[in-house]
């Protein structure tokens, strides 16, 4: 049982993008005054968009068709993306946010279940359960990777338990073969995940429901937008009646559920479009970034990646890395405020959610989750993107490895 944060947690600074804020001992300020003539001139995006002449295009050829809302574009993204996830349904939403919550009340989730799932996401995970009504439940992650553990998963399984809601963190697919053996619906939230293959099975074919997203950082983005991909057509017909109402012929309508507005634009898809004809493109630039940064990390005391299970395809999303603030003589917000002098942008995923304000309050009761609670004081995400060149890859890394040096010399 926990009734406040851990220290680190509680007192945490959240920097600018250029603090400039001193430690406890005056030696931060110190630190940034040294090698300024070796960092960047700009400040290096952590996750911009690679968007190009294409997207502008498509996006202009859609605006000409009258066609603004939901129409011919999602419909045709939602067959190609279909074929790509090899499932058999996939139905296009405003938000993977939506996805995840729709994907729930399609299932039947609602007050007096409860939903178990991982610390170690973006609190939208866990939002979705509570908008149904649900209570969340988490478990603790598994050191290597950081996705949820299943027998941790399999030890919190109760006759409450409607669903289970595992995350592909970074694009590693979870282990969820032990988890549907369990014999409890699964809606795999894949955010980050949308090349990723399971022991040879895509994501998307796998779970009972598997929720993606297409906000502006992920691998194919259009902004805004998400995907569920299910073969299950009871969950697609659920879906359907759940992500918007329409009129349908003549003056008269009905309705057979009370819907949401989650459908997703033809605008928006007109650009998830073009980004999925550059998928494989853009996952050979992301795999060069990576092999730069394993390079240069293995070289680094203290600073260690997340696993990558060499059975599956990892999506290559998020390039995490811990930082032991024994080994690598400086905690990890010590290192971003660093990095963020060096005009280097990075970003944290993520914090423990059990330990945000909402669920601190909400549920008092919720036990203590030590590996996922030490990796939120550790996890750190580098610049990653198709929009990076090599060079600003190595600017990033000569930075790191600067950075690394002062605080362990």
């Amino acid at each position: 049982m926990r009734t406040a944060p851990p220290s680190w947690f509680a007192s945490r600074p959240f920097p600018s993008s250029r603090s400039n804020t001193s430690d406890a001992n005056g030696g931060y300020a110190a630190l940034a005054m040294q090698d300024v003539s070796a960092r960047r001139e700009t400040m290096l995006g952590f996750q911009p968009p690679a968007i190009g002449d294409e997207e502008i295009a498509a996006v202009a050829e859609t605006l000409r068709s009258g066609w603004l809302t939901t129409g011919p574009r999602a419909a045709e993204l939602e067959r190609r993306m279909a074929e790509y996830l090899e499932a058999e349904h996939v139905l296009a939403l405003a938000s993977g946010t939506a996805a995840l919550h729709l994907a729930l009340v399609a299932l039947g989730v609602g007050p007096g279940d409860e939903v178990i799932t991982t610390p170690i996401t973006w609190p939208a995970t866990a939002n979705v359960v509570v908008h149904t009504g649900a209570t969340p439940i988490f478990v603790d992650v598994r050191d290597d990777d950081l996705n949820i553990d299943p027998a941790r998963v399999a030890e919190a399984v109760t006759e409450r338990t409607k669903a289970i809601l595992p995350v592909d963190l970074a694009g590693q697919p979870c282990d969820l073969d032990p988890i549907l053996a369990l014999g409890v619906p699964v809606v795999e939230d894949a955010a980050h995940a949308a090349e990723s293959r399971y022991r040879g099975r895509k994501v998307g074919s796998i779970a009972d429901a598997t929720c993606f997203s297409l906000y502006a950082t992920k691998n194919i983005a259009a902004g805004e937008g998400g995907l569920i991909a299910t073969n299950d057509a009871e969950v697609a017909d659920a879906v359907r009646d759940l992500r918007l109402m329409r009129r349908g012929d003549g003056s008269r309508y009905d309705i057979p559920v009370p819907g949401y507005k989650a459908n997703l634009s033809d605008v928006l898809a007109s650009i998830a479009l073009v980004q999925l004809d550059k998928v494989e493109r853009h996952a050979e630039i992301r795999a060069q970034q990576f092999a730069l940064y394993d390079d240069a990390v293995a070289e680094l005391d203290g600073v260690k990646p997340l696993a990558r299970d060499a059975r599956d395809a990892h999506a290559l999303h998020l390039y995490v890395v811990r930082i032991d603030p024994e080994r690598a003589g400086a905690t990890r917000d010590e290192y971003q405020r660093a990095l963020a002098d060096e005009n280097i942008a990075t970003s944290i995923h993520f914090l423990p959610v059990h330990l945000l304000t909402y669920y601190r309050e909400r549920f008092p009761d919720q036990e203590t989750l030590p590996v996922g609670e030490r990796a939120g004081a550790e996890v750190l995400s580098l610049p990653l993107s198709p929009a990076h060149s090599d060079d600003d890859i190595g600017d990033a890394i000569a930075a790191l490895q600067r950075v690394h040096a002062r605080f362990t010399g």
